[in-house]
């Protein structure tokens, strides 16, 4: 079943180009020039319920004007949105029952007020019933370990501690579909793989659909099975991450642990940049690093190479980052 679907999306704004010093401001009041930016360009999409889809691109690509409109925020120019059956720009109040939202630099909690009191706040509003509310709290408690800070004012909550917070409040309700903006941003590496580990339990619990927009691909890779690019407004990739991988994944990473580096000059580079000139490789601290293009050269035969100059203690092979593939689709386009 698709809790979302979006056909032809398409948003537009209206910009004044205003010129420089006090002349150019003078002129604007009276003259401004009118440009018309698009935004989001004729998007198509649907997303099943209990999905984890990555929604990524760079910055300005168009993400969060999607994501504003999902929410109900903004009317789109032209074309079609459904959240679980319902308009969200149409059906602002109704739709925000249904829909989490947790924006990694906000907060929807009250500041000054105790942890508690924001959560009984939240309570209220969302008119949930004191069973509901009491067995969430005990869900949530088991997970987080709220109880350590629940009487502190969330001023005084430190980043982890405050996203933990606002994942909950985002969730107390049970909505059927969650929108996360770099939930992870500013966390350390435990911080991180706690927040993950919930997402992927509150998907598995209660079928939750996330939507995932984010610069960190640590969190596309742990969470996501299916990821949308989109770049200057347009989808550019619609898929699963092992295809995209399989597609465009053609590096190769090898790393060697030496236990010296004596002999590392007797490595034939030569005759590998001439069958592969992207062929790289790098020496710190006795670890040999080789990035190479598997469809262009043979894994045995650059282990052998090296094996044959140098005392090898380790060898670890891995595909290329996800990151450096994203940076070559949105380099080179679509194949």
């Amino acid at each position: 079943m698709d809790i979302i679907r979006v056909e032809h999306l398409t948003k537009k704004f209206i910009i004044y180009e205003k010129e420089s010093g006090l002349k150019g401001v003078m002129k604007s009041f009276f003259n401004a020039k009118r440009i018309e930016k698009t935004a989001v360009d004729d998007v198509n999409f649907t997303i099943k319920q209990g999905e984890i889809v990555g929604y990524i691109g760079p910055n300005g690509a168009g993400k969060s004007t999607t994501i504003k409109i999902l929410t109900g925020i903004l009317t789109p120019t032209s074309g079609s949105v459904e959240v679980d059956g319902l308009i969200p720009y149409q059906k602002r109040t109704q739709n925000a029952k249904k829909i989490g939202v947790v924006f990694g630099q906000r907060t929807q909690l009250w500041w000054d007020l105790p942890l508690n009191e924001s959560f009984s706040v939240l309570k209220e509003i969302y008119q949930i019933s004191d069973t509901d509310y009491q067995e969430r709290m005990a869900y949530f408690e088991g997970l987080f370990g709220l109880s350590e800070y629940m009487k502190q004012p969330v001023r005084q909550l430190s980043l982890g501690q405050r996203m933990k917070a606002d994942i909950v409040a985002s969730m107390l309700h049970n909505p059927k579909l969650l929108f996360l903006d770099e939930p992870t941003i500013g966390l350390d590496v435990i911080a991180k793989e706690n927040i993950r580990k919930t997402i992927k339990d509150l998907n598995q619990k209660y079928n939750t659909t996330v939507i995932l927009t984010t610069h960190d691909l640590s969190d596309i890779e742990s969470l996501c099975d299916r990821i949308l690019l989109i770049d200057k407004g347009k989808i550019i990739y619609d898929g699963d991450l092992e295809r995209i991988k399989a597609s465009y994944g053609s590096k190769k990473i090898i790393t060697f642990e030496l236990k010296s580096i004596t002999n590392i000059d007797k490595i034939d580079v030569s005759t590998f940049l001439k069958k592969d000139p992207d062929f790289i490789h790098t020496v710190k601290d006795n670890t040999l690093n080789i990035t190479f293009n598997k469809q262009k050269l043979d894994i045995k035969d650059i282990i052998n190479s090296v094996l044959s100059a140098a005392d090898v203690i380790d060898i670890d092979i891995s595909d290329d980052h996800l990151e450096n593939i994203i940076k070559a689709i949105y380099t080179h386009g679509v194949k």
